[in-house]
């Protein structure tokens, strides 16, 4: 039977922290979710799949290969497979992370 589920109410914030609650994990890719609390973020990293990016809540700051993206709820961003990347926290937010592996 399936059950509906409001995506933000599967990961909650936490002081001073990044939180993270995995939702779907196959062989080719995944589901994520994430909180990070207002000044945190995930420093420059790059992944060999393609993900996209959903901000459920609040406002983040995504940088892809140098250059800023500011994101708000309901908005989304692509990463290219191999682009460095790093995200910040501007106010504290969450995101489903979706990343598709080619």
């Amino acid at each position: 039977m399936n059950k509906q589920i409001m995506m933000g109410n599967l990961v909650n914030y936490q002081g001073g922290a990044v939180v993270s609650s995995e939702i779907i994990k196959k062989e080719t890719g995944s589901v994520t979710l994430f909180a990070f609390d207002e000044n945190q973020g995930l420093s420059e990293h790059n992944v060999p799949f393609d993900a996209l990016v959903y901000i459920l809540d609040g406002e983040a700051e995504i940088i892809i290969a140098g250059i800023s993206h500011h994101l708000k709820s309901g908005e989304m961003i692509i990463i290219p497979a191999n682009k460095s990347h790093a995200l910040n926290a501007v106010k504290k937010f969450k995101m489903m992370l979706v990343m598709i592996k080619s």
